[in-house]
């Protein structure tokens, strides 16, 4: 039997009402794992129906060499590392070349945030990369990586971002967050760029209208309260600013790296985080399950806990989570084009620009598998 205080706050969600930090923490506490699921799908079938988003993409990631050296970090190598790489603008070039003429509609570029280059150096990559390829759209850089590399060539955050935007970057990845409680941040990643950081450069890349993403990184060394408190200060910026496009809580891997005691939390946890990320979040369009992140079974459990969104078919060209022990090593997710009689599966799987504008409603996906040579659809 629910409480008087929980049943009150169910009400409130089930009426499209904003509940506050202190009704989510009960919410967490009490709801049994269907009621949160419940109310989550609930929230993602006003925002979304029954469609599921993705997109064509692959992803650049320049270097893993970095000037900070997080606790939690497993792609991470120092220079002179025999794991360690460093790709020339040629050889960034030569990626992108490789994917020309496939159709594909994102490129995302991250890494780690080199000592070295400066804002011109990225303001190059970008225009390269969008020579190659003109019809994709180029999401590129972390805050923390924009802020190091802006504040390098002596630039404010708005003027390095302008520059970015004339070269060809149209989005930005919500990477860099990890966790806005400064204590916990000084503890996990004690030489990072800060919450205040973070913040400055998405507000100012909202007001350029340059769209955004956010995430946290869940399932180390926080509590609940610092979830929610993360939550809120998402939902307050975009009170403000209104350029969050897509929330992905990205799970810690426990694999190659300083915190590796620790362990990792449960699929159960997963689908918590992803419920609340959805109930709390009314102002952020999309919640995503990325599942080169959390596995394909419990992608497919994720589209019933509110997640809209799965990211891409990625075409094994990211490493950040194979590096920390993710479940696939080579990520890659195939694309089919659907004969328009065919019968529309549930969820419905929809091809989206970055900005989730509809391309193609007449698909299904599915994800190779190795060992048995087959596919296995997921949507």
């Amino acid at each position: 039997m629910m409480s008087p205080q929980l049943e009150d706050i169910v009400r409130k969600v089930c009426s499209d009402e904003r509940i506050a930090p202190a009704e989510a923490l009960v919410l967490w506490h009490e709801a049994p794992l269907w009621l949160l699921g419940e109310l989550a799908a609930r929230r993602k079938e006003r925002v979304s129906g029954d469609k599921v988003y993705f997109n064509r993409n692959f992803h650049i990631e320049p270097t893993n060499l970095c000037v900070f050296n997080c606790n939690f970090c497993s792609y991470r190598r120092p220079k002179g590392s025999p794991e360690a790489w460093d790709y020339s603008l040629e050889e960034v070039e030569r990626i992108a070349r490789d994917h020309a003429g496939q159709g594909l509609t994102e490129v995302h570029i991250v890494g780690g945030v080199h000592p070295e280059h400066d804002l011109y150096y990225y303001v190059e990559m970008i225009r390269r990369v969008k020579a190659i390829l003109p019809e994709a759209t180029v999401k590129a850089f972390t805050a923390i990586e924009l802020s190091y590399m802006i504040r390098k060539a002596g630039l404010t955050i708005d003027e390095g971002l302008r520059l970015l935007r004339s070269a060809g970057m149209e989005a930005i990845p919500g990477g860099g967050a990890e966790i806005f409680d400064e204590e916990l941040r000084a503890r996990i990643c004690p030489d990072k760029g800060s919450t205040v950081e973070w913040f400055e450069v998405h507000a100012a890349a909202h007001r350029l209208g340059i769209p955004t993403n956010a995430t946290i990184l869940y399932g180390h060394i926080e509590c609940v309260e610092h979830r929610i408190d993360h939550l809120d200060r998402l939902r307050r910026q975009q009170d403000q600013t209104g350029g969050f496009n897509a929330f992905i809580p990205l799970k810690y891997r426990n694999f190659g790296n300083r915190m590796s005691e620790i362990g990792e939390v449960s699929v159960t946890e997963d689908l918590r985080m992803l419920a609340m990320s959805r109930i709390y979040l009314d102002n952020i369009p999309h919640i995503k399950a990325y599942w080169v992140m959390y596995g394909k079974a419990t992608t497919e459990l994720a589209l019933a806990f509110g997640a809209d969104d799965i990211d891409g078919t990625i075409d094994d060209t990211t490493k950040i989570y194979s590096m920390a022990g993710a479940d696939d090593q080579r990520p890659a997710m195939l694309f089919h084009r659907k004969d328009r009689s065919q019968r529309t599966p549930q969820p419905h799987p929809l091809e989206r620009l970055s900005r989730h504008g509809q391309t193609n409603a007449h698909v299904r996906i599915s994800f190779p598998d190795k060992g048995a040579g087959i596919n296995k659809n997921i949507i």
